[in-house]
């Protein structure tokens, strides 16, 4: 019973050094590492000593992958005399070779004597099989084993498992190379896509933008690259904080596309579980779970030939994550609960106000698919940094007010200058809030500064400042003297009226004892240096003589690199 138990055990043991290989080649995506915890694998399991892997480069030109008993850089040196001729033959005919005695082999006999540990009544023998996968063979596996003449030593189990071995590390060799071919081409193609788009200046009105409201250099520059990207197939991931209008960018891209007349789904991830998302996502058969009592499609199927948008992208689970990469890589999926495998042509446009990358860094969020959604990044602006286009959007919004409730409202001068100094920690969203809620509990038909919720402190404002900032009394409410941005705030057509614009009484109207204005038929340059040497070089009085602001003023001085001289 002793021996039968000892037979079994050896026997199991090729059957746990394949699960214990299968395990190690599935769980990095560092192929080196993997290869030579494989031959460890070989040498602790199953007493195969010397184990090397050799796979052909883009050339074709085999080199030593991984090695055991040395490291790797030296044995690359040519510390390790490998035999490259005789594994070059089994990847050239793809037929694995077995020398019982390895010493009596002309190809081994430098290898062998580098490698001969003098063991006693014991030979050495050499195994090299083909590593590959459906194609031609691209590498080789090599190890030794030891045996006594005394022993009867059957080397058809060894070839068969070392196959087995071979195989494994042939689908994940061919896997990784294809991984880093199509990494290296969608970065090439982000490269060019990202050169082209710097070159685009936007043309208004854009077809499909008309309900992204923004004149300022950053929402420009969103503009171009929604142009110069929209027509592409490429995945299109968007960043940017909450309130942002992410998705108005993400309908605007679908509608400049190619796919315009195909569906546009969209799908908040955070807003559902694990389970309940994958069935929104691929679908269900009946059966599959309590409650399907029919077949359902899911959006992936609904949005074939159009768009689906992946909201809140950076709130899916692990688990999830490489379900989504499937479909991302092949394109293909199965239902839940069935065993059809469903084809998919769909464009996806994923968004996120998470830092992936920190994810990635952390394993919270895989580096595969982070590399499959960031093909071309979009960043939307916070409104804190486009604060001019603030009474561009409160017109918008308030347009939009009247419509719905059938008022005829109107924003003065005052009302929107007090806008722009408010602190909307919410983004376009917050603004947008605000604008319907002082809309509707103002009572007259023009709202003044002193209508605004804002001025109320009956939004996040005020509040979140104070909380940021505890020592910091002068908030940036209605109150705080802060200029406005320069340049004319060109409402659209369609937006409603304003009133006509009152005095600021921070800037002093000119007077009769002001200087002359520069002459007008100097440049812009000429004009302001004029201004400034009459005005004894204050920013303040250049301002009142050409009826600007000192903020302008400032803005202008940089423009035209023009240094203020000190009188």
């Amino acid at each position: 019973m002793r021996m039968t138990a000892q037979k079994s055990d050896e026997s199991a043991l090729p059957l746990i050094g394949i699960y214990e290989i299968s395990k190690i080649l599935g769980a990095t995506l560092d192929l080196d590492k993997a290869l030579h915890d494989v031959l460890n694998v070989l040498a602790s399991y199953l007493n195969m000593r010397h184990g090397a892997v050799v796979l052909k480069d883009e050339a074709g030109k085999p080199h030593l992958a991984a090695v055991t008993g040395m490291s790797l850089r030296l044995a690359r040196e040519g510390v390790l005399k490998y035999p490259f001729a005789a594994v070059e033959k089994v990847m050239n005919t793809g037929i694995p070779m077995v020398v019982p005695d390895a010493a009596e082999e002309p190809l081994l006999v430098e290898y062998i004597a580098e490698n001969d540990d003098s063991l006693e009544d014991e030979r050495l023998s050499f195994f090299c099989v083909p590593i590959k996968t459906t194609d031609k063979p691209f590498g080789a596996l090599s190890v030794e084993r030891s045996w006594s003449d005394s022993a009867q030593y059957v080397f058809e189990h060894d070839l068969r498992f070392l196959t087995m071995v071979a195989t494994l590390i042939g689908q994940t060799a061919s896997l990784h190379r294809k991984l880093a071919n199509d990494r290296e081409t969608l970065m090439t193609d982000a490269a060019r896509l990202h050169k082209r788009m710097a070159e685009v200046r936007p043309t208004l009105p854009i077809r499909g933008l008309e309900d992204v409201v923004g004149t300022s250099e950053a929402m420009a520059r969103v503009f171009a690259q929604v142009q110069q990207a929209a027509p592409t197939k490429a995945t299109i991931l968007l960043r940017g904080e909450s309130g942002t209008g992410k998705e108005l960018v993400a309908r605007a891209i679908h509608i400049l596309s190619a796919r315009a007349q195909k569906p546009f789904i969209k799908v908040n991830c955070a807003a559902l579980s694990e389970s309940v998302l994958e069935s929104e996502l691929f679908g269900h058969e009946k059966g599959a779970f309590t409650g399907a009592v029919a077949d359902r499609k899911g959006r992936f199927e609904l949005s074939s030939g159009g768009t689906l948008f992946l909201d809140e992208i950076g709130e899916i689970s692990s688990n999830f994550q490489a379900k989504l990469l499937r479909v991302l890589q092949e394109g293909e999926f199965e239902r839940v609960g069935g065993n059809k495998t469903v084809k998919v042509d769909v464009r996806l446009i994923a968004a996120t106000n998470r830092d992936l990358e920190a994810g990635v860094a952390d394993g919270s969020f895989r580096a595969d698919l982070y590399y499959r959604l960031n093909v071309v990044p979009l960043f939307l602006p916070p409104l804190r940094e486009r604060s001019g286009d603030i009474p561009l959007l409160a017109m918008y919004f308030l347009k939009q007010f009247n419509e719905e409730n059938g008022r005829g409202l109107a924003f003065s001068q005052n009302a929107l200058e007090a806008l722009q100094r408010c602190y909307f920690p919410g983004n376009v969203r917050e603004l947008e809030n605000c604008v319907y809620r002082t809309a509707t509990m103002t009572k007259g038909e023009v709202i003044d500064e002193m209508d605004l919720s804002c001025k109320q402190d009956t939004c996040l404002s005020s509040t979140l400042w104070h909380k940021r900032n505890p020592g910091d009394k002068a908030a940036p409410t209605l109150s705080a003297p802060i200029p406005v941005p320069t340049g004319p705030m060109i409402p659209p057509a369609a937006a409603a009226p304003v009133a006509p614009p009152q005095p600021r009484p921070d800037i002093p109207a000119p007077s009769a004892a002001d200087p002359t204005p520069p002459d007008e038929d100097l440049s812009e340059r000429e004009r302001l240096v004029q201004a400034m040497e009459r005005c004894g070089w204050v920013q303040a009085k250049a301002a009142r003589l050409l009826g600007l602001t000192p903020r302008q003023i400032g803005y202008a001085l940089k423009k035209h690199n023009i240094e203020i001289q000190q009188l």
